[in-house]
């Protein structure tokens, strides 16, 4: 193996990995689920198509009981509903605090365990999608440039350098990470991105609203939404 993607198979998660089986080979990709007691498992059925849909190694990984504690509002253990707002509106007053579906440095808990799984694997780099769009206003603070360059160090230095990290959207908006998603073909119809667990996209979480947009952006229609 020369690649592991953090594959939640969401828009995101899956254009990091059609740009990991280009540069790569299918053959030497492996795609790391992580349910971490999400209150549907949709993400986790995307992926499982996604990642047979590219004929990739797909390993799964549960750490539920880290967050047990957390009141996130994406956790079952949390009674708080997920937010019909934009990001934007959600961060309006909350006191430079996270959006309430942030799990608590979920990216950091990832990747170090992605580190593990890929020095067992012989793997030399590991793929993540957090994208600019996320960070901002401090949403997301473990999708930003500042931790994705302290995470890497970090893993490098750790790793006796034998692993690094690339996070090729970082600096990059949703939509862009949409356009070349298109350019790369990769099969919108099959992914998920949707906080909630329905039989379609709700279309008003936060999530939904960033998808929505950046689809727009691009003057393409989201195939999960089409004919609506």
């Amino acid at each position: 193996m020369e690649a592991l993607v953090l594959f939640s198979g969401g828009l995101d998660s899956s254009t990091c990995l059609a740009l990991a089986v280009k540069k790569h080979g299918a053959e030497n990709v492996t795609a790391l689920s992580v349910y971490y007691g999400q209150k549907h498992d949709k993400e986790i059925q995307a992926s499982d198509r996604i990642a047979e849909y590219y004929g990739v190694a797909h390993r799964k990984l549960d750490l539920t009981t880290i967050f047990a504690d957390s009141d996130c509002s994406l956790l079952k253990s949390s009674h708080d509903e997920i937010p019909k707002e934009t990001y934007a509106q959600q961060l309006s007053g909350s006191d430079g605090k996270p959006v309430s579906t942030y799990v608590p440095f979920r990216n950091g808990l990832f990747l170090s365990s992605a580190a593990s799984i890929g020095l067992s694997l012989g793997c030399k780099v590991i793929y993540y999608g957090a994208h600019s769009d996320d960070a901002a206003g401090n949403a997301y603070p473990d999708c930003s440039d500042k931790f994705n360059n302290a995470m890497n160090e970090a893993i490098f230095t750790g790793s006796g350098e034998q692993i690094k990290i690339e996070a090729p959207f970082v600096g990059m908006t949703k939509a862009d990470v949409v356009r070349m998603g298109a350019e790369l073909k990769v099969p919108f119809e099959l992914t998920w991105s949707c906080y909630e667990g329905g039989d379609k996209p709700c279309g008003v979480c936060g999530t939904c609203r960033d998808r929505a947009a950046a689809f727009a952006a691009n003057g393409l229609i989201d195939p999960l939404v089409k004919g609506e």
